[in-house]
């Protein structure tokens, strides 16, 4: 399997990375450690997870994934075949997001504790944090890039004025400056990241590693009406996209699984694979049967005629009248 670059880091990883959004939420440990023994046994790296996953669930308080992950990697010994990668900066309790560098001075000690390491690969800022001026937020990081307990840096939900502000800080002051960009991307939800964030991506050499990869399940086929809604714990989230556009993608996305005997879900993968500026998408699984059709992706290559069916299908710039 090539590996590809995380922006300009020289850290390389498998071109696709699990999801650990679910660890403690949709499965339990059990099968979460199932999971993540078959993710790196089929030649994968890089974990992706956050500091608040998975707080929203009845019962959890945040913390949840990483302490997985952290059990894991202790359990099997792997910790230098694995890239950590995990967010900073959302509400986990001290109202309001966040990314002064008291709180991720603050943040990154409690992830370091959980995840029983004392690095971590990839360090994110979740959300910006407006008020935070951003040469403060990289002082922060640089601070523990320095200290060997954080190897670079990335962002994600930043509006594309506040990344350019904070590559323009980092070069001002000599801080570390964002590698890897983790914007919401796929067959879906194109336009904000190819009219607005893939061009600085492609002008600064940054990475990007996708999230929602298969929005949110809608585009392995799974929610058709309204009713199939009810089919999972984050089945609600799929109604906004039961509508012309979304079933059009459907149908573009089942005339190519058949035509390569594959799942909307592999397609669905394979296609982000394909886009010039994608380092990996971040997808996640609950079931072995689901990781098995994140795994066929790879072994994917999309002809000419499938890659054009499906941009046609989700071309933003058509649905807008352009």
């Amino acid at each position: 399997m090539k590996k590809r670059a995380l922006g300009n880091s020289g850290i390389e990883i498998a071109p696709l990375a699990f999801g650990g959004n679910v660890f403690g939420w949709t499965i339990d440990e059990k099968q979460s450690f199932r999971l993540l023994d078959a993710f790196l046994d089929a030649g994968f790296n890089l974990i992706d997870t956050a500091d608040v996953y998975s707080r929203w669930a009845a019962g959890n308080k945040g913390g949840e994934s990483e302490r997985i992950i952290g059990n894991w990697m202790k359990l099997r010994g792997n910790r230098p075949k694995v890239i950590i990668a995990t967010k900073v900066g959302h509400d986990i309790g001290q109202g309001k997001k966040d990314l002064s560098k008291k709180h991720i001075l603050y943040a990154v000690e409690k992830s370091l504790q959980r995840l029983q390491t004392d690095y971590i690969d990839l360090y994110q800022s979740h959300y910006d944090d407006p008020p935070t001026p951003v040469a403060e937020t990289l002082e922060a990081y640089a601070k523990l890039v320095k200290e060997g307990k954080v190897r670079l840096i990335g962002a994600s939900n930043f509006t594309p004025e506040r990344l350019l502000q904070s590559l323009d800080a980092s070069k001002q002051n000599g801080y570390p400056s964002y590698q890897i960009l983790q914007p919401l991307y796929n067959l879906y939800d194109r336009e904000v990241f190819e009219k607005e964030l893939e061009p600085i991506c492609i002008e600064h050499g940054i990475g990007v590693i996708s999230y929602y990869s298969l929005a949110s399940g809608f585009l392995t086929g799974k929610y058709r009406s309204e009713k199939d809604l009810a089919k999972s714990p984050r089945g609600e989230g799929n109604k906004k996209y039961l509508n012309e556009k979304g079933f059009r993608i459907l149908t573009a996305l089942d005339q190519v699984a058949e035509r390569y005997k594959m799942t909307p879900a592999s397609i669905s993968i394979a296609w982000l694979l394909a886009r010039p500026t994608l380092t990996a998408p971040i997808a996640s699984a609950t079931s072995m049967g689901q990781f098995d059709s994140l795994v066929k992706a790879i072994q994917i290559n999309l002809d000419a005629a499938s890659m054009g069916l499906l941009n046609e299908a989700s071309d933003w710039q058509d649905s807008a009248g352009i």
